[in-house]
């Protein structure tokens, strides 16, 4: 990529200072006057294929950097939000909606098999691994923050009781838990509300180590944890009081989003309750093509009325919508702190380009979730009417 084009895009990024090395050694300093220091330095090792660069900007830079070709000093998380708020520098519309209608297809054209290697990719990692940087719940999906300062275990055991408290559970209830990661859910549900809980998972990993923990909670006449789709579960005519799901929707597929819904008509019971909780984004759009390619293949972020229009379609009455976007901000600045004390753990046993594509991954997370469109939102909605619950949201924030 020529110096003049490179030097050109940086002069329109507008926002924090920054600090750009070339290849030939020279280091220009863009956004500031000369008397800041600016909080991040970008480092190109070598020059960069320009028409690789423009048709294909995110998975190109994201490889440049997994591959040394790029590198980065001083404030990572500074930077991803610099070029988020600009975004618009680096679009060309005619290669991006390209891509678009590439993704689009890849959404039509996948296969629950298809769905389930995706799942498998990224969740099979090994439980090890997780267990290196997530919390002693092993939770992977957005914790529930009362307070900034909360760390991460106490938030993640708080989003847990928050989601059982919306469930309004009852003693001897029949709760099932879809995309059950390592079961700490189903696990509290059983042993502090008296249901029957099951979970699946379409991981191997998730499922062995989940039935571990319920073995050790002796919980195994309360709990059950199978490797199973939510379809094929729906076809055995399998019924249950009250279904959550946390973090799976996002695996769900654009196509597949009724085939979703219809199969949670089957086994809600009559005024069940269901709570869906998802990453989300205003509009339909693709998912980010790096994030695709090497973190979760085929995955799809749904726009929230996407879901709010399904519902009704299968005869769900919605009842309440909670937005989460800056507790998954706080979730996944906590995960890349606790990922960067063990990456040499991670880097014996992956190797360095996985430890940069990590990297990238958890901080562009984070920083995504503080100021781009990306959303989390909880909805807790009913089959039919459901006339059963509390007038008011009071009984969600009792001790």
């Amino acid at each position: 990529m020529p110096k003049n084009l490179l030097r050109a895009i940086c002069r329109c990024i507008k926002g924090v200072p920054f600090a750009v090395t070339y290849w030939d050694g020279e280091t220009e300093v863009y956004g500031t006057s000369e008397k800041e220091e600016p909080p991040v330095r970008v480092i190109f090792k070598e020059k960069l294929d320009l028409r690789d660069m423009l048709l294909d900007p995110e998975v190109k830079f994201g490889e440049a950097y997994m591959d040394h070709k790029i590198d980065f000093e001083g404030d990572l998380k500074a930077l991803f939000t610099l070029l988020i708020k600009n975004e618009d520098v680096f679009k060309r519309d005619s290669a991006r909606n390209g891509i678009m209608q590439r993704f689009m297809k890849c959404q039509r054209e996948t296969s629950p098999q298809q769905q389930t290697e995706d799942i498998q990719y990224h969740y099979d990692l090994g439980n090890d691994f997780f267990k290196l940087w997530l919390d002693q719940t092993m939770s992977y999906s957005c914790a529930y923050f009362k307070s900034a300062d909360d760390d991460l275990e106490q938030a993640q055991l708080q989003k847990h009781d928050h989601i059982l408290r919306k469930m309004n559970l009852k003693e001897g209830e029949t709760f099932l838990d879809i995309g059950c990661g390592w079961g700490w859910l189903i696990i509290k549900a059983a042993r502090e509300y008296g249901v029957k809980a099951l979970g699946i998972t379409l991981s191997r990993e998730q499922e062995e180590e989940a039935r571990q923990r319920v073995k050790d909670e002796g919980l195994e006449g309360l709990v059950e944890v199978r490797q199973a789709d939510y379809r094929d579960l729906a076809v055995e005519g399998s019924t249950f009081d009250k279904i959550v799901s946390v973090g799976m929707f996002e695996h769900v597929g654009k196509e597949y989003i009724p085939t979703y819904f219809s199969c949670l008509k089957k086994m809600l019971k009559p005024e069940g309750l269901s709570l869906l909780h998802t990453i989300t984004r205003p509009i339909e759009a693709p998912i980010n093509p790096w994030l695709g390619k090497y973190i979760f293949p085929w995955a799809y972020m749904p726009s929230l009325r996407e879901i709010i229009w399904a519902l009704p379609e299968h005869s769900f009455h919605l009842i309440d919508v909670e937005c989460l976007r800056m507790h998954h901000a706080l979730t996944t600045e906590r995960w890349a702190e606790n990922f960067e004390k063990v990456v040499d753990q991670v880097k014996e046993k992956y190797g360095d380009r996985f430890v940069r594509m990590w990297r990238l991954y958890l901080v562009g997370t984070s920083a995504s979730f503080h100021c781009s469109v990306l959303d989390v939102h909880q909805l807790l909605f009913s089959k039919s009417l459901c006339n059963k619950l509390p007038l008011t949201r009071e009984y969600l924030y009792r001790n």
